[in-house]
């Protein structure tokens, strides 16, 4: 970009994409570059970094803001690349962009000595979205519960009859849908059986087992010795109190939700209504009016248009009234509940989002000590991670914080700048 500020720059990016007027997908590529907890590369690194995945994603000549983050565990890199290319207006699409950001991570993590980490799924897309939900709700899926319980007594199954038994025993059912098979648990939550695992796919077990056989209605009931429930991941606290809290909260939150749409439904109505009776008292008006057909079609037309006008009115205010309710009476996940309780102050729900598995410390560089919490001074929390990191803005400048500081509860971090 030719300005040395954001706002002219993203002024530049929109007059870029402005210039092309045929595509009708998104004009702007987001892309986030986050680094292993604990590495702090040094700025030119993350400048070259930054480059050389412009490069290798085919955007080198093209416009882009790129912000680093340090407000979570890991720092990251915020990369907005305009796809519109600022000499030619046409818009650049890169090809399987997945497999060639993986070959440009393993490069750059050999070139600037940075932990390796895995960049090829060794999973199906639908199993890791289920885990990547776990770890953003923190609640069980289905997939994971299944993996963690019962996937082992499920592949010793030697037959249809048997598999039906370890899956009644567990509150599944497998039947047939489609072309394949899913597991289905008590409360109606389904996966597909390859999601699990291959072996389990229709045809890897018709060719052990033979065709299909759904399970029989004559087979005597199995008293389930466990089944799936929609609860919270293990953690090393007791939260069963905190659960029940964030349950009730999430109960009151849908009732108020559907009493405001209520009321955001009954002005709407009204609205409608007097709007339409207004509509045909003006048409009734004009019937009554002497003069040339012409001029009654013209002043027919002209209620019409402010008719519509009207309604238009009232459906935008009732969307605007509705998207306000959502913002304002919006139910969250487990994580996310526990998230806001930790920002005000809830000691207990900090706790337990640093019990949770996936909050492993503070890596890297840290200061730890042993002492007592003194009453007094508390500085103020900027941010809280769903790890339990509590983050805070050090050495303010005149214009900005100088150094993020990061506290898991054992160890303290302050970033470089």
């Amino acid at each position: 970009c030719e300005s040395g500020n954001l706002m002219g720059a993203i002024e530049e990016i929109l007059a870029t994409q402005h210039q092309n007027t045929r595509a009708k997908s998104d004009k702007t590529y987001h892309l986030i570059v986050s680094f292993r907890p604990g590495e702090e590369p040094s700025d030119a690194v993350l400048k070259a970094i930054e480059t050389r995945i412009c490069d290798g994603l085919g955007y080198g000549d093209h416009q882009r803001v790129s912000a680093v983050h340090r407000d979570t565990d890991n720092l990251h890199i915020h990369l907005a690349i305009n796809k519109i290319h600022p000499e030619r207006n046409t818009i650049h699409e890169p090809y399987y962009p997945h497999r060639t950001l993986a070959a440009l991570c393993q490069t750059l993590e050999a070139d600037y000595g940075l932990e390796p980490d895995n960049h090829v799924p060794n999973q199906s897309r639908a199993a890791g979205r289920a885990a990547d939900m776990e770890q953003h709700a923190g609640v069980e899926s289905l997939v994971g519960w299944i993996k963690r319980e019962c996937l082992y007594e499920i592949r010793q199954a030697q037959s249809w009859e048997t598999l039906h038994q370890v899956m009644s025993a567990n509150g599944l059912t497998l039947r047939a849908r489609g072309n394949g098979l899913v597991v289905e648990a008590e409360n109606g939550v389904a996966v597909k059986a390859s999601t699990l695992a291959r072996d389990l796919s229709k045809s890897a077990l018709e060719k052990r087992f033979g065709s299909f056989e759904p399970q029989s209605e004559q087979q005597a009931p199995i008293t389930p010795k466990r089944s799936y429930q929609k609860n919270p991941l293990p953690m090393r606290v007791d939260t069963t109190e905190l659960y029940a809290r964030y349950q009730s909260t999430q109960r009151h939150l849908k009732t108020a939700q559907r009493e405001w749409f209520g009321h955001a439904k009954t002005r709407k109505d009204r609205g409608v209504k007097i709007a339409k009776d207004a509509y045909r008292l003006r048409r009734a008006a004009i019937k009554l009016v002497d003069g040339r057909q012409f001029s009654k079609r013209l002043l027919y037309a002209q209620a019409h248009n402010a008719f519509r006008s009207k309604l238009d009115a009232i459906h935008q205010e009732y969307a605007d009234d509705r998207r306000r309710v959502f913002e304002t009476h919006c139910r969250s996940t487990w994580a996310d509940w526990l998230k806001t309780q930790a920002v005000h102050g809830c000691s207990e729900a900090l706790a337990a989002l640093r019990s949770r598995d996936s909050a492993r410390g503070l890596k890297g560089h840290t200061v730890t000590g042993r002492g007592k919490v003194s009453p007094g001074h508390s500085p103020k929390v900027d941010h809280i991670t769903k790890k339990g990191t509590v983050v805070f803005k050090g050495g303010q400048s005149a214009t900005s914080a100088t150094s993020a500081i990061r506290d898991d509860g054992q160890r303290v971090q302050v970033s470089r700048e």
